[in-house]
Formats: structure tokens, C-alpha cells, sequence
């Protein structure tokens, strides 16, 4: 490689662009100018004689590992954006099924939750938003696990949360309810999320005295 006239030519196209006002905003010809003149640099403390080889260019390699690290990254955005869809799909024909409520919930669908929502352009879907927090407060599916609970906090919505708060506590008091019967805990929860999380935390500390 003529990395010496590699770096002249470069230096004649930085000269052209700086007599056109329209390109002073061009990066690529300044960076090619700046790279060949590394590159003469690196060369000028080898010993003479030394080829430039990019495949040996440290700066290069790290480069092209920061590409593939980008690159893998993309592509795992992606498959992660798929998988959501996917479970989103799957969530819809169940509720076309009318067996959402019988599903057990897996990790991700809280992603899948949203999807469903910015798919109706914003509005709250009130059988996904139930179930969910139907399956936090029994500890169903992924909610079995501490962590999955505790990660649910920063991934669902303040109603979703006061709805699972408020059912938990009402399931400890009257352990025989079924879910006709907490209806309310949802309209509760969807109106007065604050008023609903007291009220849970209130009922707590009831069932704590009694203990």
C-alpha cells in the first residue's frame, strides 16, 4: 500500500473542500485525512522497511471489534423486538380465545403489554392490565420468583401495580373470594392508583395488628 501517496491525495481533496463553502460540513474527508496521516505516523517509528498491514494495525482491529460489538448489539435489539411482537401475537389470540386469563405469565410480557397498548394507539388494555396483575398478586408464572416481582415495579404501570397490591391484600383477608367478587379493585386501581396503593398498605397493616 502507497501510504505515502495515499496521504498526498488526501491532502489534495481537504484542500479542494476547503474552497467550497458547501461542503465545510463534509467529516469524511478531514477523518481520511487524519487516519492516512496515523498511518504515516505509525509507519515513521517502525523499523524501515515495514509494510502497513491493517490486519497488524491495533487501532484498526479495535475498530473492527467495535463495529462487530455494534453490529451484535443491533441484531440482538432486534431479536429482542421480534420475540416481543411474537408474544404479543400470542397474547391477542388468546384473548380472542377468551383464555388470556387461564394463561400463565412469562418473563417479557410485560414488553409484550406495552406492545399491545401502543398497537390500540395508547389505550389501556383492561384485560391484559388484569391479568397481569391478577398473576403478581397470586405469584403465577414468572411472578413466582421474588425478583420477577420486584422488577414488575419498574415495568408496569401504577394502576397495574395498585390493582396486584390491593387484590394480594384482599385475597389475606378473605382468603375464600373469588375474582367476580374484587371486580372493584380494578376500577379502584385504574381511577385512584395512589388512593388504591394506601389503601393496600392500609389493609396490611390491618391484617399485621391482627396477627
Amino acid at each position: 500500500m502507497d501510504v505515502a501517496a495515499a496521504l498526498e491525495d488526501a491532502r489534495f481533496d481537504a484542500r479542494q473542500v476547503s474552497r467550497h463553502e458547501d461542503l465545510a460540513g463534509d467529516v469524511r474527508g478531514p477523518a481520511e485525512l487524519a487516519e492516512w496521516e496515523r498511518i504515516e505516523q505509525l509507519l515513521a517509528a517502525a523499523p524501515a522497511g515495514t509494510v502497513y498491514d491493517p490486519d497488524t494495525d491495533l487501532v484498526v482491529r479495535a475498530e473492527l471489534e467495535a463495529d462487530a460489538a455494534a453490529a451484535a448489539a443491533r441484531e440482538a435489539d432486534l431479536r429482542a423486538v421480534a420475540r416481543v411482537a411474537a408474544r404479543a401475537d400470542e397474547l391477542q389470540a388468546l384473548r380472542e380465545l377468551g383464555t388470556l386469563k387461564q394463561t400463565e405469565p412469562r418473563t417479557g410480557d410485560e414488553a409484550a403489554r406495552d406492545e399491545l397498548t401502543r398497537r390500540a394507539s395508547g389505550y389501556v388494555q383492561a384485560d391484559v392490565d388484569g391479568w397481569l396483575a391478577h398473576a403478581l398478586a397470586a405469584h403465577r408464572g414468572h411472578y413466582r420468583e421474588p425478583a420477577a416481582r420486584e422488577k414488575a415495579a419498574g415495568l408496569l404501570s401504577p394502576p397495574v401495580l395498585a390493582h396486584a397490591a390491593l387484590l394480594a391484600e384482599l385475597a389475606r383477608l378473605m382468603p375464600d373470594s373469588n375474582v367476580d367478587q374484587m371486580a372493584f379493585a380494578a376500577r379502584l386501581a385504574t381511577t385512584e392508583p395512589e388512593a388504591s396503593g394506601a389503601l393496600a398498605a392500609f389493609l396490611a397493616r390491618v391484617e399485621g395488628t391482627q396477627l
